[in-house]
């Protein structure tokens, strides 16, 4: 057989794999939709104990499908934030299974007011290639902590993780709790047309449209994890040094191939030299040499790489001045998919790296005279999903934050806010829509049910038809001004 049939035969077997799974599925939830508090934890600690003993293999896993991936990269981005994601799992789920009571108006009582917390049912978790094992174990927390049943398609980007993330998860949960299913592109489109309760996409806006269409003919409800070009505004007092050496941690942690990495950055005119030549300083302390430096991560395939330098090449052709920040002055051009950090100056909007999110180690740099400027070079384009800005005066901090839009906001750092467990993740826009991690993440995979109850007396009678009476005419008079 052709490696197209036996790839076309591979994806139908997936595809059976997850229509009788989905049913299945389906059919364990009716029998115990609302799982205890001590289930829904046994779960979490399964979890969380899985990826501890197997953090080794999993980090060795996502080396081999990158060629190189750092392996202290992997467990601050990947093991890390799942276990810590867990932990705060475990320790407020119990308050947030807990019913919230609400106001009841006079004219409804005596009665009671609360909002039950259920699970959606069965959950489809869509998982992209940059961050396989927290992007897949991430949502899943937030799933099994609102009492779903689960079920992730990996990325074929990373095939090694994959299977290895497949049978963790085979080895601890039955399939009619958690299935993870693995294959092409045929594969995740089938898993997008399944009516989930809900369904979790994490990638590109393009893709997003796709997931999002399919989902629409179910009226599937979705969280749409997206990316975008986000922006690092710096401000004109800032010392340079600091916001040079935090961009260049967040530029160059996973060669740039982070949802939320900065995509360009707004620097003033008078301070653009400045900045790249403290942008080379620290970048060249991080990484003094990249070849053969385990610390500086791959960009993940070939294709991949390709389209990254086609940017390049598309800059220089269009004017840009490119500075390639290459500490040890080491070839790149063959035996390895490493690829220095770019600095693009003179960038415009008829080049491709300013029209497409990046998603690698190109960084342009866009002057700006007055802040303003900035911001509005900022809100004349798609909402980001991240939002940077260096600066310590609080007046200004406010303002930008005030006068911007996106997903989240880190000031005077990069990343960071990904990892804080109480806070909403998510985009707005182009970016992405809806929320999760923590307490959001419980929400968005629960049903809020609004329960209005009432016992043996009942006030309503006042209400009821024939209409017209005093005691009518007494109710309006008190409740309708």
């Amino acid at each position: 057989m052709t490696a197209d049939v036996v790839q076309l035969t591979e994806s139908k077997k997936q595809i059976q794999h997850l229509n009788r799974v989905f049913t299945e599925q389906k059919g364990a939830f009716r029998q115990n939709p609302m799982p205890s508090l001590e289930q829904r934890k046994d779960h979490l600690k399964q979890l969380k104990n899985a990826l501890l003993q197997n953090q080794d293999k999993l980090m060795a896993a996502i080396n081999a499908d990158f060629s190189s991936r750092s392996n202290d990269e992997s467990l601050l981005a990947e093991i890390m934030p799942a276990i810590q994601g867990i932990n705060y799992a475990l320790k407020n789920l119990a308050r947030w299974m807990e019913p919230s009571k609400r106001h009841v108006g006079l004219l409804f009582q005596p009665a009671s007011n609360k909002v039950y917390y259920q699970p959606l049912g069965v959950v489809g978790i869509i998982v992209p290639w940059n961050y396989p094992v927290f992007l897949a174990a991430g949502p899943l927390t937030g799933a099994l902590a609102a009492g779903n049943r689960v079920m992730i398609k990996m990325s074929e980007y990373t095939p090694k993780t994959s299977e290895l993330f497949r049978q963790i998860i085979a080895s601890i949960f039955p399939e009619n709790l958690v299935c993870v299913i693995t294959g092409d592109a045929d594969v995740g489109v089938e898993f997008a047309r399944k009516p989930w309760g809900h369904l979790l996409f994490t990638g590109s806006t393009s893709v997003g449209r796709h997931v999002m269409r399919a989902a629409a003919e179910n009226l599937t409800p979705v969280t749409l994890e997206l990316g975008g070009k986000s922006p690092a505004i710096i401000s004109a007092d800032v010392p340079i040094n600091d916001a040079a050496e935090r961009l260049a941690f967040g530029k160059a942690f996973n060669a740039g191939q982070t949802c939320v990495a900065p995509d360009y950055v707004l620097c003033p005119a008078d301070r653009t030299q400045e900045f790249v030549d403290s942008f080379r300083t620290n970048f060249s302390r991080m990484y003094p040499t990249l070849k053969n430096n385990p610390d500086f991560t791959s960009v993940i395939d070939e294709r991949q790489h390709k389209r990254l330098q086609h940017y390049l090449d598309d800059a220089r052709k269009k004017g840009a001045t490119v500075i390639e920040v290459n500490p040890a002055d080491e070839d790149m051009s063959e035996g390895t998919r490493k690829m220095p950090i770019h600095l693009i100056l003179n960038a415009n909007d008829k080049m491709l790296v300013m029209q497409e999110e990046i998603f690698g180690p190109l960084l342009p740099i866009v002057p700006y005279a007055q802040l303003d400027e900035a911001l509005d070079y900022t809100n004349d384009r798609p909402h980001p999903l991240a939002i940077y800005y260096f600066g310590y005066d609080k007046n200004a901090q406010q303002y930008v934050l005030d006068h911007t839009h996106g997903g989240g906001m880190c000031i005077n750092d990069t990343l960071m806010h990904v990892a804080q467990d109480d806070m909403p993740f998510g985009g707005v826009g182009t970016s992405g829509m809806g929320h999760y991690h923590g307490e959001e993440g419980f929400r968005t995979f629960s049903n809020a049910k609004g329960v209005f109850a009432k016992q043996r007396i009942n006030s309503g009678k006042v209400i009821y038809p024939p209409h017209g009476s005093p005691l009518h005419r007494l109710v309006y008079s008190l409740f309708i001004r």
